[in-house]
């Protein structure tokens, strides 16, 4: 009920505003006088020009399709919309954690079973965590400190060398499940609980909570506090709202164009169909992920088959698709993203997946729902070994003469199942 009256009322908002508009700017009225607001201009001026200079990352044929064109401004939209939220409500003084990538912030290809979220910390101070532990397989806390200067050729982001993780998993509970846990430079003086030591120059906090089994694993409830500051929160100096108008664009400037050239320079290094080690040791990825990639090119009636000797004791693994801007292919909605619990090995411990835009009919199958250029990613996380998949092309009609005789045929009908069900378990998540 909460969600359809905030939908109404969105509407309602959204048409208030839409009629306020009108009335306020009649036709032939005199142009818009520069705003009185000091760091207002500069970040209109700034959006205007974003979609542009994402834009002229990507290849003239690229540029000059309409669809892209569209793309490339949900895509600014994104980066708009998340760093307004952080812009909004971060404060290192009295920090929550506010929702990062994901399926509405789809920038970077963000994990289909990871759900993210930040909160941004003072460097220095000492928080407080408490919550409950829940039962997730991975469920991780990384620091992250300031951001290095980026290399404006780079596609791929850097963040620095990895800082600590904080494994909520290994927090000590009570008999109720629940934990209480200080991060600061130095233990507090007087505390007897459990405490891990924060590099003091860390200014956020990086949750993923990573899920396979997506109805099941139940995530974590955390509350964060700075213990070292007076929990009230006087009215914002204007200098402090300007700073943070005025810091918008540039993050917003960072974000948006990140990953433009990313599936291109894949294409441009001669890895079309083919994979190679993704490595974001520096960029913000976790210790113990191993990370593949390559661009995709397929036609209507192909299919790639993406095939490896799956390791033992993985802790998680999965394949996922984007499209050529890097966003993570619609996974709510289509069977587009498969892990360890979703895609079963062949007996003969072959992980083999089929990609292409028409179902197939087999179980591991990812949908390219309407790409048919982009991206595969995978993931193996703290496996015995890390083996790079193949990929073969084949015409849709064959797939099958390509796998094992025992393949199960999954009809249309189960098909739709799956997918219903699929949706269901994400939206069940605690996303936001």
């Amino acid at each position: 009920m909460r969600k359809r009256s905030f939908t109404v009322c969105g509407a309602l908002f959204a048409l208030g505003v839409a009629n306020i508009s009108a009335a306020a700017q009649p036709a032939g009225e005199a142009p818009v006088v520069p705003s009185s607001v000091p760091g207002w201009d500069a970040l209109i001026n700034s959006l205007k020009a974003l979609p542009d200079r994402m834009l002229n990352k990507l290849p003239e044929t690229m540029r000059a399709d309409p669809q892209v064109r569209q793309e490339v401004a949900r895509v600014a939209l994104a980066a708009v919309a998340s760093q307004s939220i952080d812009a909004l409500g971060s404060d290192g003084d009295r920090p929550q954690f506010l929702p990062s990538i994901g399926q509405i912030f789809n920038i970077g290809q963000p994990n289909a079973d990871t759900v993210y979220k930040t909160a941004k910390i003072t460097p220095g101070g000492a928080y407080r965590l408490r919550g409950e532990r829940g039962s997730m397989r991975m469920a991780v806390i990384a620091e992250i400190g300031p951001r290095p200067v980026q290399d404006p050729q780079s596609t791929t982001p850097s963040l620095g060398p990895p800082r600590t993780i904080h494994d909520l998993n290994h927090f000590p509970v009570d008999a109720g499940g629940r934990f209480d846990v200080i991060l600061s430079p130095e233990r507090p003086s007087g505390w007897t609980g459990a405490w891990r030591r924060l590099d003091p120059t860390t200014n956020a906090l990086m949750m993923r909570l990573v899920s396979s089994d997506w109805r099941v694993e139940r995530e974590p409830t955390v509350a964060i506090e700075r213990i070292d500051r007076q929990p009230e929160k006087s009215r914002a100096a204007a200098a402090d709202l300007e700073g943070r108008l005025r810091g918008l664009a540039s993050s917003i400037e960072f974000i948006g164009p990140m990953f433009m050239g990313h599936v291109e320079q894949l294409r441009q290094e001669g890895f079309v169909n083919k994979l190679k080690v993704f490595d974001i040791s520096q960029g913000g990825g976790l210790p113990g992920q191993f990370y593949y990639e390559g661009a995709y090119d397929l036609t209507g009636d192909e299919a790639l088959i993406v095939e490896a000797k799956a390791p033992a004791g993985c802790k998680y693994r999965s394949l996922i698709l984007t499209n050529e801007l890097y966003e993570t292919t619609d996974w709510y909605n289509n069977h587009s993203s498969l892990n360890d619990t979703q895609a079963s090995l062949d007996p003969d411990g072959v992980l083999r997946i089929v990609i292409s835009e028409q179902d197939p009919g087999v179980p591991n199958w990812l949908a390219t729902a309407g790409y048919l250029r982009g991206a595969v990613q995978g993931r193996w996380t703290n496996c015995d070994s890390n083996p790079v998949p193949s990929i073969r092309k084949v015409k849709l009609r064959d797939v099958r003469s390509h796998l094992p005789a025992e393949t199960p045929i999954i009809s249309p009908e189960e098909r739709e199942r799956t997918i219903r069900d699929r949706r269901a378990a994400l939206l069940e998540r605690n996303l936001w």
